[in-house]
């Protein structure tokens, strides 16, 4: 039955959300060639914008897309003239199934793609942009912006290393437990990194990041249950579970910006944050301290406020001294010199924050501005509190961030 355009156009998307790296996936098992997926790919949701407006939306729309990106996959192929790679075009083309059949024996090799771009073969810098792109399908600019290098050198790297598991014949597998481990940093890194992208989507308003946040849990989830020994794996997905289960408190019923340390405790997930809770202690137990345990360990001090009225503020400094110890990352420093504020009083905390001052890493980070806004404002230096807090409105890019930003400012010079 015809649809409209704009049905079309709302299920190819859906499709493109739920399942986009699942079919590169599939369709890059075989023939190891990502970027011939990719193409054709996009080849079947553009078909699906001009034929399912006048045929109608097929009942199973992923299983469509694939039909269609195999065949243009084989096309391609043949066009090509290599015999060798043609024979494995042609397996894929005889085992084609039905459309409204395929979907349902659709395996999920979304795993086994991101251990591929973890490969030692792949060089470093584009494991996690490849890793977005193939299996989440993040663009080229918007992967450049997150990693802020320029879109045209992300676009080198990105064709770079697909090219190089086509050439070196990489498989789309999960590698054997003595070479997994060694992958596994990379992957974490880009499960993080989705979820970021994801989380600073608070509106869900953007559909490029729509979604994301649950696609990397459910990636997460996936690590974990692989790797049930490996304590990062389980810290990961703690640290993710630990911040959607405070989404709801970000933003209030007008849709202003709210702080953690001013967030309503009942509109905490709380079923989510007992499964942190379990995630972190079997992680402990496996006595092999992480960035990801350490950040959640973070997240888990600060959801004693559910029980206490109070982060443990405490356990926080200690917390970031090892983050710092362990990673050298500036912005475990300046969490550091805030829970110092906290713990040893403004002076302390403003202290810590000089110290960092030099640090060219946060010059243009806009928390360290607020946070010194913050606690120049507690310590009565009005007219640097001021400063800081225009430097931090100018940096900062989310409209309700911003808004809250400006409040603070205002009632300062008011």
């Amino acid at each position: 039955m015809p649809t409209d355009s704009l049905e079309a156009s709302r299920a190819a998307e859906g499709a493109a959300r739920r399942s986009y790296g699942k079919l590169v996936a599939f369709l890059a098992a075989r023939t190891r060639d990502v970027a011939g997926a990719e193409d054709a790919l996009s080849e079947a949701f553009a078909a699906a914008l001009t034929q399912w407006p006048e045929r109608g939306v097929p009942d199973q729309p992923e299983g469509w897309l694939l039909t269609v990106a195999r065949r243009r996959m084989v096309d391609a192929v043949r066009q090509r003239r290599q015999d060798e790679t043609t024979a494995d075009y042609f397996g894929l083309l005889e085992e084609l199934a039905e459309p409204e059949s395929v979907e349902a024996s659709l395996p999920d090799r979304r795993l086994e793609l991101l251990f591929a771009c973890a490969h030692p073969g792949i060089e470093q810098a584009a494991r996690a942009p490849l890793m977005l792109q193939t299996v989440l399908g993040f663009d080229a600019a918007t992967i450049a912006s997150a990693f802020l290098v320029a879109p045209a050198t992300m676009g080198q790297r990105l064709v770079r290393a697909k090219a190089k598991i086509r050439q070196a014949g990489i498989g789309l597998q999960i590698p054997g437990r003595a070479h997994l481990a060694e992958r596994l940093e990379a992957v974490l890194e880009a499960i993080y990194a989705a979820y970021a992208e994801g989380w600073s989507d608070a509106e869900g308003a953007d559909p490029r990041r729509r979604n994301l946040a649950g696609e990397a849990i459910w990636l997460g989830r996936l690590v974990a249950a692989l790797l049930p020994e490996q304590p990062e794996a389980l810290g990961l997905l703690a640290l993710m579970l630990h911040a959607q289960a405070r989404r709801a408190a970000r933003r209030d019923a007008q849709g202003e910006y709210v702080p953690l340390a001013l967030q309503d405790t009942a509109q905490w997930d709380g079923a989510m944050i007992d499964e942190a809770e379990a995630l972190l202690r079997r992680a402990s137990q496996l006595r092999a301290p992480g960035r990801y345990q350490l950040e959640a360990a973070v997240q888990s001090a600060h959801c004693a406020r559910r029980w206490t009225g109070g982060a443990d503020w405490a356990a926080i400094v200690q917390l970031y001294e090892a983050l710092q110890a362990l990673t050298g990352s500036p912005v475990a420093a300046l969490n550091r010199a805030v829970a110092l504020a906290e713990t040893q009083g403004v002076d302390a905390g403003l202290e810590a924050l000089e110290a960092l001052a030099g640090d060219v890493r946060l010059a243009d980070y806009q928390p360290y501005w607020a946070a010194r806004a913050e606690l120049l404002t507690r310590s009565g230096a009005r007219a640097q509190a001021l400063d800081a807090y225009q430097h931090a409105i100018g940096l900062e890019r989310e409209p309700a961030v911003r808004r809250f930003l400006q409040r603070r400012a205002a009632a300062l010079s008011g």
